[in-house]
């Protein structure tokens, strides 16, 4: 059969739409949600499914759980969307809700999609039937619940989150389309390479309908040879996608190469690399999840005392990842980024920690001096022990590492100016002479910031 005539029958179907799973069974990756063992798999297959809420990226399969659990509970099935319907529908399908179940003892399920659209007079309106029990409320959307759906609502539904699906997932539901010679692409003869199917799995972002919908575009569009067979081509699943083929693994080699790349750019203090390096690993589909990990890890590891801010920086931009999602999160990673390649940096925060570890690991039954125990016991233990804030400037001169270790130093500042005034601080203390009293007190005159204890 050609192509041609096929798409003509179905041209108002896309691909994905086809090949939408109408089980549980059929429905790949989302373990956690719907595992064997997982809540929501026993409720479904109990019948006893509350309200929910199934909040996740667009294409990784809420609209189509939700119609499999209607098909399951043998519940009525009622889809509304959020764009178009209205206080007044929910009264209509609330009171139809009624009459079903007094008259045909069958419940309602009803599909809300895009829930976080409706105003919150809208979401009030759901309140009554949802408390009652007149029907079985599923919403599904793209945005942050916990921000977009009022809290009336939402304690009266179980939240569910969706994971975008992993390649392997996607790679699955592409072999199954390419088999199916129904609902899919199985009697269209085709010559498919393995790294096509590959560089569709890695680069549609967790999407399933992307990546079945630029599967059919590239079939579609490629002519058949001689031989009546369609070669498609990496670049023209790349061309379908509308992203650039970029020679980038999520689990591969390429993948920690740009990482590290990444990182180096910016532990060497040069934006512009850095930003190329998030750049490409933000086109080539990289979690950003992924990203912002990496700039805490950077801030903490590389910038350090050096530049306490950066530390805030990051975690804000991993915040922003969480609660705007790509592509605005785009902005936040790269205000991070910059922030940390031009920043001063240390890494003394990284070597204290590590030595002190090493030391713990081949001395790790050094006792608590007895003046810095918790409390009095027998033998003695906290009697001795000097409040620093009953001493001037809040400090007095005693032990706190264990007897063995002496006056073991871990924590050793860096050349950079902030640093080099800590450095000053704790000179003073110990009473050893400063190189720097006098440009230290002429800084605390400017204003500048003080450090503890100053």
């Amino acid at each position: 059969m050609d192509l041609f005539e096929q798409a003509s029958d179905r041209a108002a179907v896309p691909l994905a739409a086809r090949m939408r799973p109408q089980t549980l069974e059929q429905m790949v990756g989302q373990p956690h949600l719907l595992g064997p063992d997982s809540v929501l798999r026993r409720a479904i297959e109990a019948d006893a499914l509350p309200s929910l809420i199934l909040h996740g990226p667009a294409g990784t399969g809420k609209t189509t759980l939700a119609r499999i659990i209607a098909s399951c509970t043998r519940c009525h099935f009622e889809p509304l969307s959020a764009v178009s319907a209205g206080v007044a529908d929910f009264r209509r399908v609330a009171e139809e809700a009624r009459q079903r179940r007094k008259l045909h003892d069958q419940r309602t399920i009803v599909f809300i999609d895009e829930i976080h659209r409706l105003s919150k007079t809208q979401q009030d309106a759901l309140l009554p039937p949802v408390e009652e029990g007149v029907f079985i409320l599923i919403g599904s959307t793209t945005e942050n619940p916990y921000f977009t759906i009022t809290s009336p609502l939402l304690s009266r539904c179980q939240l569910f989150t969706l994971e975008p699906l992993a390649p392997v997932d996607i790679a699955a539901l592409l072999d199954r389309a390419l088999g199916d010679t129904e609902r899919g692409l199985g009697e269209v003869a085709l010559d498919i390479p393995p790294q096509v199917r590959e560089h569709l799995a890695e680069n549609a972002g967790g999407d399933a309908r992307v990546a079945l919908n630029a599967l059919e575009m590239a079939v579609v569009t490629t002519q058949p040879d001689e031989a009546g067979v369609r070669p498609i081509t990496v670049g023209a699943v790349a061309e379908a996608l509308q992203r650039p083929v970029l020679k980038y693994d999520r689990a591969g080699d390429e993948h920690y190469d740009t990482i590290s790349a990444f990182i180096k750019s910016m532990r060497g203090s040069d934006p512009d690399a850095a930003i190329y390096w998030l750049a490409k690993m933000l086109e080539a589909g990289e979690d950003p999840r992924f990203i912002a990990r990496r700039l805490v890890i950077a801030a903490a590891e590389d910038v350090g005392l050096a530049d306490p801010t950066a530390l805030r920086v990051a975690i804000a931009a991993a915040d922003a990842v969480e609660y705007v999602g790509l592509p605005e999160a785009q902005i936040p990673l790269a205000m991070a980024t910059i922030h940390l390649a031009v920043a001063p940096k240390s890494n003394a925060a990284y070597l204290a920690i590590a030595e002190a570890r090493q030391d713990v690991r081949r001395e790790g039954d050094a006792q608590v001096p007895a003046h810095l125990a918790g409390g009095v016991r027998p033998g003695g233990g906290g009697q001795d022990y000097l409040y620093p804030h009953s001493y001037p400037h809040s400090w007095v001169g005693q032990a706190y590492l264990p007897p063995d270790l002496g006056n073991r130093e871990y924590y050793r500042p860096k050349d950079n100016p902030r640093e080099q005034r800590i450095q000053d601080f704790l000179r003073r203390l110990r009473g050893l002479p400063s190189d720097n009293e006098a440009a230290s007190a002429k800084d605390d005159q400017n204003g500048n910031e003080k450090l503890p204890g100053e």
